[in-house]
């Protein structure tokens, strides 16, 4: 089993064409004829995360956040970025990321948020013309929650140490979009989807008044992408079982909280 082989049934499933136009998803630091001893599956590549896929004897990389999107003007130790590639190269690892190519495909990042959290009848907030893919999702609850009781059991599901929302004001929850990351930019689409709540990764200040009575919640970057390492194992698995994959124990959220 190769790179390559690994890497095509990732992009089988969240084609590069779907990443946007500013992103840089796919093979990073590798040679894809490369024999695969080991898989490890983690949000962000840092250099904890190159030592433990060392220690665990893998020797590719599958990350969501690609560790490059600009070219490296020289490779030395003058970054976190320069250095991964360094002890990546160092020790015989690639580095592969899935990133807005799996955001925007069907079954991708979005996906998983929702089977998380139990939404049904999933549409795309933004559907891409002629394609099968887009940005955002929107379902329904099995049933309306209270939104206290909602609030509280997302918090708990996805570990949030302190969840931003605007106020629940004792109404039902059960129309549901979101966007995993910086997912802000669908709010205007999740109002005229009707969605009784919009739940993303990051939400500016100002946008928390542009909800027009929608519940807003803001989750975390790190918290709403954080099962995309359970997914992309999955992935991996339904075309090669038997392949050798963990998912990253390091922990990589950079934000941390003062309680």
């Amino acid at each position: 089993m190769t790179i390559r082989q690994i890497t095509d049934a990732i992009e089988r499933k969240a084609p590069l064409s779907l990443q946007e136009d500013y992103d840089n998803a796919g093979l990073q630091v590798g040679f894809p004829d490369t024999e695969v001893s080991g898989i490890l599956t983690c949000l962000d590549i840092t250099e904890e995360v190159i030592d433990e896929a060392a220690e665990t004897g893998c020797n590719l990389i599958l990350s969501h956040h690609p560790l490059l999107f600009s070219p490296l003007s020289c490779v030395s130790d003058r970054s976190w970025q320069q250095r991964c590639v360094v002890k990546a190269l160092a020790k015989g690892i690639a580095l592969y990321s899935a990133h807005t190519n799996l955001d925007n495909a069907r079954g991708g990042v979005n996906f998983k948020i929702a089977e998380k959290i139990g939404l049904q009848k999933l549409e795309w907030l933004e559907k891409r013309e002629g394609q099968d893919a887009g940005s955002g999702l929107i379902g329904e609850l099995p049933q309306a929650e209270d939104a206290e009781a909602f609030i509280r059991m997302v918090k708990d599901l996805f570990g949030v140490e302190a969840l931003r929302h605007t106020a629940a004001e004792g109404r039902k929850i059960r129309r549901v979009a979101l966007c995993g990351g910086a997912g802000s930019f669908l709010m205007r689409n999740a109002i005229c989807s009707k969605a009784d709540c919009f739940i993303t990764g990051e939400i500016h200040y100002h946008d928390f008044f542009e909800g027009e009575g929608m519940l807003l919640m803001e989750l975390g970057h790190y918290e709403s992408e954080q099962y995309t390492t359970q997914l992309l194992r999955e992935m991996v698995l339904q075309e090669f079982p038997d392949a050798r994959i963990r998912v990253a124990k390091t922990f990589t959220n950079p934000i941390t909280w003062t309680k």
